[in-house]
């Protein structure tokens, strides 16, 4: 069994927020209303809209995941009081990022209380949501600057294609030390074609051939949602990353909690765990070796398989 760790996973407390305009909040059994919708927000089985550590550990232990990397999304609220306590309460299991209100002026404020005061090792930025706001803003470049002197990482999901690219290799290029995860494999569904005959998805993934440049593929079960389980084009596009960056360079993560209300938690690796095409030093690279250097976790816990009563 490989020491798996997830590089892109999600809590929260309570729903309870807005983004473009549009209401986000909590319901009852796993629902929430999203950007005007009630949509089945995490599994139907959470009947009070906690998304907690413990609930979390518990699938971890179950799925024989070390430990988690937690980043944070506009459409979530800002959590960062609570991750302050799972920091805390479960350091040897978790890497939780920050997050501050990019869309206001003077964010860089609060983003250096967070990593100098409040303890917090990164910084999280939904890209994709940033409305009117660039990457390369003043307030933008001056907090990036920030956080490579302080060592802090930079967690980013981009807008789909190219569209953010360049900015992000501005980034790059004025703060070559800071370190970054990209996530979601680049969103690697562009509606037209598949990412491995799209350019402007390869332009995402090149980012990845700097030094300090990591892909994640969280959430990438809910990319290929209407394939499936065992998501043959979703190992493709693992394997046409892995061409493009190098193995080294790519990080499994599940987008937990919202992609176990269509599979499991344990399903939303073991697609790669069982493929035929992929070897084993690569699955051990992409499912917990490489997260585990990059973000520096400790002793992982020894997590023996349970086997399941209806076996």
């Amino acid at each position: 069994m490989h020491n798996i760790i997830d590089a892109h996973s999600h809590l929260w407390l309570r729903q309870d927020t807005s983004w473009d305009g549009k209401e986000i909040r909590s319901l009852k059994n796993g629902r929430s209303i999203f950007l005007g919708e009630e949509v089945q927000m995490i599994p139907p089985f959470i009947i009070d809209g906690r998304n907690t550590a413990e609930v979390f550990l518990s699938n971890m232990d179950y799925a024989q995941v070390g430990a988690a990397v937690v980043v944070q999304e506009f459409i979530d609220g800002l959590q960062n009081d609570y991750l302050a306590e799972v920091k805390a309460q479960y350091p040897e299991r978790f890497f939780v990022f920050g997050m501050v209100d990019y869309l206001k002026d003077g964010f860089t404020v609060q983003a250096e209380s967070l990593l100098k005061e409040r303890g917090f090792r990164g910084l999280a930025i939904p890209g994709h949501r940033l409305l009117n706001r660039h990457l390369t803003d003043p307030e933008m470049m001056q907090m990036f600057k920030m956080m490579e002197t302080e060592d802090a990482m930079l967690s980013i999901t981009l807008a789909d294609g190219d569209e953010q690219v360049g900015e992000l290799r501005e980034v790059i290029a004025e703060c070559p030390q800071l370190k970054i995860a990209i996530g979601h494999l680049g969103m690697a569904n562009p509606p037209l074609t598949p990412p491995w005959e799209n350019e402007s998805w390869r332009a995402q993934i090149r980012l990845a051939q700097n030094e300090n440049v990591r892909i994640e593929s969280g959430g990438i079960t809910w990319l290929y949602n209407s394939e499936f389980y065992p998501f043959p084009s979703a190992i493709r596009a693992i394997r046409e990353a892995a061409e493009i960056a190098g193995w080294e360079k790519l990080m499994w993560g599940s987008d937990y909690p919202r992609t176990i209300t269509a599979i499991t938690y344990r399903m939303s690796y073991d697609f790669v765990l069982k493929s035929q095409e992929l070897t084993d030093e690569e699955k051990r690279l992409f499912l917990g070796e490489n997260a585990y250097m990059f973000y520096g976790f400790g002793m992982l816990p020894e997590l023996p398989y349970v086997k399941n009563m209806s076996e």
